[in-house]
């Protein structure tokens, strides 16, 4: 370990003044969070960037300090704006690259306060003792107690409240990439635990680093992908690592898929051509059997991919109750997230609207791609132009998610939907997490207060040179030995009750508070899961399908099956046509004079509530 942090490194004198000018541009000209956080965190990154680029200035080749002391600088700055989305993303030889210890460990609490238990050990890289397995209990790390240790780990990581910054120590204990992170500075742990007895035990173990998996999207390349990035890069590649460490079955499962071999799955399990990204399965609980689908990732290059497969598998699983579970994910594409929202509900689906920082720069850009088909930044220019008259801060806002996108399949699953969350959702999973609550789409269950708060669009350096690309004057430079910046460019707002709140450092609140038990780190989540059921049971399932439609002399007759439902709405071609009172079971509807309608759409209602929707292309 410390010869790969002392050894390595190649960036003149010049390089590091580069870094530290390309930083200032973003911040000053990018940054869409900058006010707040200046604000919110009493954090100055400007004048921080210009403090060090001027000791820079006095610095020869002869007395510049080794390149690891500029790189935790330069990184200390990024991280001191609490932003997940903002960030200085090391060079080779770090880049790729991860730190890790060969287990994983878990908090859950009991009414002695937290505890911090082993959950995973990784079986390709063996430690030398044992007892050391799955649900012995840390209680020291180097001497320190566990619970100091993590408060001291999770002030070293960005966080945009409290819940996320904690959540962070304890991941990064075990768990570091190092595209944004300098290795450990220590050697190896001692961890002292409690094994299975009870007896106290201490184990020395080294810091390792290995190639981490490559990414699924390629964020500085001109495309809908990149462009749409709500992705904390952090949670995507350290989730990446955890998938090597300690989950090789989805490993196999990938190379199946990739391969159009029969995917291994485990009973109840339904098989995924993206086994990165679902898990879909049926869980038996004392309330009853339920879906449970778990979303890894809205990091992909396809959402229209993302949301089939997403609505297939929800429709293979019990259809009286399903829990949507996204702790952990630390988003990807926008889009993903918010088309895959209509699935669940019988409302019209709002998408987020975004804000730009009014600058010159981000003018320059917008107005370039004004009347770009495939960009298309032209609906933010008008209010940009304005702001040299009227001094406002932000753009107007509008969503990057087309709604025509978010709502042209409607819903698909009819019964009650649970949300469950923790601190580590982030960006793009935000944005999912806000859509649902704004909506009333269901319950939110936290196992922490709120989720990771990430309220922005994130592009690359390398996609803001891309953008300008051929203009004279552009004022970003490449950088040098393949190091990188990522920046917050549109900040997110929330839509509903909460019209008008941003997102970022804020986050989306639970409705229900869970504290994760042993069990539940020991026992595949069995007390969080039948919570989850617990709520999903006092909820009525709704059915309304259109099961035939048939035309007869100028006539559309539709067959209907419903329950729970009292009333439902005829629309044809979206226009009102009829209303009717029904009750549970199949039930016949005639709307007159339809012979042209090419699309009809049943809303059903209980108790004058919009409660289901379903529709049907006519041929």
């Amino acid at each position: 370990m410390t010869t790969f942090l002392h050894g390595e490194g190649t960036l003149t004198l010049d390089e590091r003044k580069l870094l530290v000018d390309q930083a200032l541009v973003l911040f000053e000209q990018n940054y869409v969070h900058l006010p707040l956080k200046t604000a919110m965190h009493a954090v100055n990154p400007v004048q921080r960037l210009r403090v060090l680029r001027r000791r820079l200035e006095r610095q020869t080749t002869d007395t510049m300090p080794e390149e690891w002391l500029f790189h935790a600088e330069l990184s200390e700055i990024f991280h001191s704006v609490r932003d997940l989305h903002t960030n200085y993303l090391l060079p080779a030889p770090f880049k790729g690259k991860i730190a890790f210890l060969p287990f994983l460990i878990e908090e859950y609490a009991d009414e002695q306060g937290p505890h911090f238990l082993v959950t995973h050990v990784a079986q390709q890289f063996p430690v030398p003792e044992p007892k050391f397995r799955p649900g012995v209990e840390i209680t020291h790390w180097s001497g320190t107690p566990i619970a100091t240790a993590v408060d001291l780990h999770a002030a070293r990581f960005a966080g945009s409240n409290a819940a996320a910054r904690h959540s962070r120590g304890v991941q990064s204990l075990t768990v570091r990439p190092l595209r944004m992170h300098l290795p450990p500075f220590e050697e190896w742990v001692a961890v002292t635990y409690l094994d299975a007895e009870g007896t106290t035990q201490e184990l020395r173990v080294d810091w390792q680093i290995a190639d981490s998996l490559p990414a699924l999207v390629d964020a500085d390349a001109v495309t809908e992908a990149a462009l749409s990035q709500g992705l904390d890069l952090d949670a995507d590649e350290t989730g990446r690592a955890k998938v090597m460490l300690f989950a090789p079955r989805i490993a196999e499962q990938e190379m199946a898929a990739a391969a159009g071999e029969e995917i291994p799955v485990s009973a109840g399990e339904v098989p995924t051509s993206m086994p990165a990204v679902f898990r879909a399965r049926e869980i038996s609980t004392p309330s009853g059997k339920f879906g449970h689908i778990r979303i890894f990732t809205f990091n992909v290059p396809d959402p229209g991919s993302f949301v089939a497969e997403f609505i297939r598998l929800i429709g293979a699983l019990p259809q009286n109750g399903l829990i949507v579970d996204v702790r952990d994910n630390g988003g990807g594409h926008i889009h993903a997230a918010e088309f895959a929202l209509q699935a669940l509900t019988p409302r019209r689906i709002t998408p987020e609207p975004v804000q730009f920082l009014n600058t010159p720069l981000n003018l320059r850009i917008c107005r370039k791609h004004e009347h770009n088909p495939d960009i298309d930044l032209g609906t933010w220019v008008p209010s940009m132009e304005q702001a040299v008259e009227i001094g406002s801060t932000f753009s107007n806002a509008f969503p990057i998610t087309p709604e025509d996108g978010a709502n042209n399949i409607g819903q698909t699953y009819f019964g009650p939907v649970v949300l469950v969350t923790n601190a580590r959702c982030y960006s793009a999973t935000d944005i999912f997490a806000a859509g649902f609550q704004d909506h009333g789409i269901g319950t939110v269950i936290g196992t922490d207060d709120n989720t990771g708060a990430g309220g922005a669009n994130v592009w690359t350096h390398g996609l803001l040179s891309a953008l300008l690309e051929g203009e004279a004057g552009v004022p970003y430079a490449k950088l040098p030995k393949e190091a990188g910046m990522r920046v917050s460019i549109r900040r997110t707002l929330r839509v509903g009750a909460l019209s008008g709140t941003p997102v970022e450092d804020l986050g989306v609140l639970s409705d229900v508070r869970h504290r994760m038990t042993r069990r539940d780190l020991l026992e595949d989540n069995v007390d969080l899961l039948a919570r989850a059921a617990g709520l999903l049971g006092a909820r009525p399932p709704r059915t309304l399908t259109i099961t035939a439609a048939s035309r007869v002399n100028g006539s559309l007759r539709l067959n209907l099956e419903t329950s729970n439902v009292d009333r439902v709405d005829v629309y044809l071609d979206e226009r009102p046509r009829e209303s009717v009172d029904v009750a549970d079971g199949q039930v016949d509807v005639t709307v007159d004079n339809a012979s042209a309608v090419g699309a009809v759409r049943v809303d059903g209602f209980a108790n004058r509530e919009l409660v289901a929707s379903c529709r049907k292309r006519l041929g």
